[in-house]
């Protein structure tokens, strides 16, 4: 058969050798393609990269097609992986714009044997979601990780829920739909391989989370009690300044300081955030009821400080302003008065209130 060269004409295998007097022999030779400048119908190096390609693709169920299983699917589609979805929630419509699968029913879901069980329901209702999933239906090495953003609460309920037999790899997008919008690079991506068996479940287990690598996400190796502490001092104050500052409904303003800007975006960043996920941060992370006494504890130090300032200011401007008794009396009852409240004891307000009476006293 003639071997069809890219753009040539037919080129036999033989040809006949000739001899010094021209005449053909019948030895035959077969020619040897050494190079091809043209690029050929057949391209080994692409077969072999598209073959590579296709054994990290994935089949991933996604359990709560919320805003967040949303914005995973994106990626994961886009990298190629085959994404199931299931909800209570019926997100039919926008899963088939996606291309994901949606199944209502959570049997059906199982039945399509995902290689991966990615749970992406809220904080507070995982716990129920898991319980009443049909894990059976599932193949027996099936690998769960989560994308919670507390991570001792689902290890543990992971190990105590899940047959020995699943692998168990808890991890935290340390971003969202606002904060990843523009792409995941050199985003925060914490895991703790909490159970992973050997061999192709390794390999799984390794492809996974190269779908995060690819995106350029910084990747941490963490314990989940080390997370969960480095959380709380960073995520949980974060959205609890936020959310006090959106009580205080701050608007721009024509004269903005960088300073401004910067808790203007804390405050865009957190509202968009459900309560529930604040009060999952708060709730399920052990670390989160320390970091929120500390808070108020630093508020109060800061109150008492400014008002001793305050004190001083008075105590001079009184003292160069009167030489009677009562105004020395007066001035000895303002610092005393700061004294006798102990930081925590009283709000700031109410000690404010009682200088403003004493300098009406003075005057």
């Amino acid at each position: 058969m003639p071997v069809q060269i890219w753009n040539s004409k037919p080129t036999s295998l033989f040809s006949a050798r000739k001899k010094q007097n021209r005449k053909h022999s019948s030895v035959l030779r077969q020619l040897k393609i050494k190079a091809l400048d043209a690029a050929q119908p057949f391209d080994y190096e692409f077969k072999k990269n598209e073959d590579l390609d296709k054994n990290f693709v994935l089949k991933i169920g996604i359990v709560g097609f919320g805003n967040f299983g949303q914005f995973l699917a994106k990626t994961l589609v886009k990298q190629g992986h085959t994404v199931l979805a299931h909800s209570r929630t019926d997100h039919g419509e926008i899963a088939k714009k996606m291309g994901v699968s949606f199944f209502k029913d959570a049997d059906d879901f199982c039945e399509e044997h995902p290689e991966v069980i990615l749970l992406c329901s809220s904080i507070i209702a995982t716990e129920s979601v898991l319980r009443s999933f049909p894990t059976q239906r599932l193949k027996r090495n099936t690998l769960f990780a989560d994308v919670l953003s507390v991570k001792e609460f689902p290890r543990n309920l992971f190990l105590q829920v899940l047959p020995p037999e699943f692998d168990i790899l808890c991890t935290h997008p340390m971003f969202g739909p606002e904060s990843g919008k523009a792409g995941w690079s050199g985003l925060p991506f914490v895991y703790e391989k909490v159970r992973v068996g050997k061999g192709a479940r390794a390999e799984r287990c390794y492809r996974f989370l190269n779908i995060f690598a690819k995106e350029g996400c910084r990747m941490v190796e963490m314990s989940c009690a080390e997370h969960d502490r480095h959380a709380a001092e960073s995520q949980f104050i974060t959205h609890t300044v936020g959310r006090m500052l959106a009580k205080l409904n701050l608007e721009s303003t024509p004269i903005n300081t960088k300073g401004y800007e910067t808790l203007l975006r804390i405050v865009e960043n957190t509202s968009g955030d459900s309560f529930d996920l604040y009060y999952g941060l708060f709730m399920y992370n052990k670390n989160a009821t320390e970091q929120l006494e500390r808070l108020e504890r630093a508020f109060d130090a800061l109150k008492k400080q400014l008002v001793g300032q305050l004190h001083q200011i008075l105590r001079k401007q009184l003292f160069e302003g009167s030489s009677s008794v009562q105004s020395s009396q007066n001035i000895s009852a303002l610092a005393d008065m700061q004294n006798s409240h102990p930081s925590g004891n009283s709000s700031g307000e109410q000690k404010i209130k009682e200088l403003t009476d004493v300098v009406k006293e003075v005057k």
